[in-house]
């Protein structure tokens, strides 16, 4: 459970996972990277949740790894903050980010990665993430222009699609590959965020960056389907995101209230408001509710970053 005394060998691939109280499905997230074709010299795995501690089951997943406990909950984007700086004081050349909740769809995934990430020189890619109980399914909603994708093969058939691989768009904390000058030009993912809209604002800043990424739409990463948050309306042509719990409620809208009042993506929360007036006022009915929604995106817009 220690590291290396010196640095890792070039070309090293780490793994970081993130978990809290789901041991069984690390079980299986575990068991997935320990079977990749492609060698994982080290595995970096950050408890948030240690009074219910996950050390036995990364001690016995049969890679070298490090259980590192936080007995402050850092959530989803601090808990990868944390991960990949360790990965990067190992001295690894790659990093590569999971949730505890998913697990690579087979043994190939990664050195699938790896070699399309060399040979088209990316700075990051990312497997395609798709719905653990029916894999043709997306597990997340994925909008190209006006058009929201459910399916793999509907994206697989968008334009912009070559030999399989999807530019400009990725999921960051299932399956994501970067390379270290990556995440040395964009940074980790914001502590303040806590959890909801991480990965997004750390989208936003790849794609600032100007630096090649994408997903590889042959390699795929099981999830839970995340399809109940998104409310439809005008007759399923839109859709928006509305938690029925009220703690997630509050990070949804308050982070996203930051992420879209920053640059690259203020067009984005141009539309917002007529987006989230319509869904409260005519499809809901709910003015209480939209009068929280606009209260949460002010903190957000405000940097008012108090846990709920």
């Amino acid at each position: 459970m220690n590291p290396a005394a010196g640095p890792l060998p070039p070309g090293s691939v780490v793994a970081v996972v993130v978990t809290r109280h789901r041991t069984g499905q690390l079980v299986d997230s575990l068991a997935a990277l320990a079977k990749q074709t492609h060698p994982i010299a080290h595995l970096v795995v950050v408890d948030n949740g240690p009074d219910r501690p996950a050390r036995e089951v990364v001690e016995a997943c049969g890679l070298p790894a490090i259980w590192l406990p936080s007995w402050r909950n850092l959530g989803g984007a601090g808990g990868f903050a944390l991960g990949i700086l360790h990965a990067l004081a190992l001295g690894a050349d790659w990093v590569w980010l999971a949730d505890d909740d998913g697990r690579a769809a087979d043994d190939t995934v990664l050195a699938t990665l790896r070699a399309l990430a060399e040979r088209r020189g990316l700075a990051e890619v990312s497997p395609v993430v798709v719905d653990a109980g029916d894999p043709d399914r997306l597990s997340f909603s994925v909008r190209r222009g006006l058009r929201w994708h459910r399916t793999r093969a509907g994206l697989a058939a968008e334009p912009s699609v070559d030999a399989g691989f999807l530019p400009g768009i990725a999921a960051f904390f299932n399956g994501a590959l970067f390379r270290a000058e990556t995440l040395e030009a964009i940074g980790v993912p914001d502590l303040r965020l806590f959890v909801r809209g991480d990965e997004v604002e750390m989208h936003r800043r790849m794609v600032r960056s100007g630096l090649p990424f994408g997903t590889a739409l042959h390699a795929a990463y099981l999830h839970p389907a995340a399809h109940a948050e998104d409310k439809p309306m005008l007759r399923g042509r839109l859709h928006a995101r509305h938690p029925d719990d009220p703690v997630k409620r509050h990070y949804t809208y308050r982070n996203r209230g930051y992420v879209v009042s920053q640059p690259g993506m203020r067009r984005v929360g141009l539309l917002e408001l007529p987006r989230f007036a319509w869904f409260f006022l005519v499809t809901r009915r709910d003015p209480a509710g939209f009068r929280e929604w606009l209260r949460h995106m002010r903190d957000g817009r405000r940097e008012r970053f108090r846990r709920a």
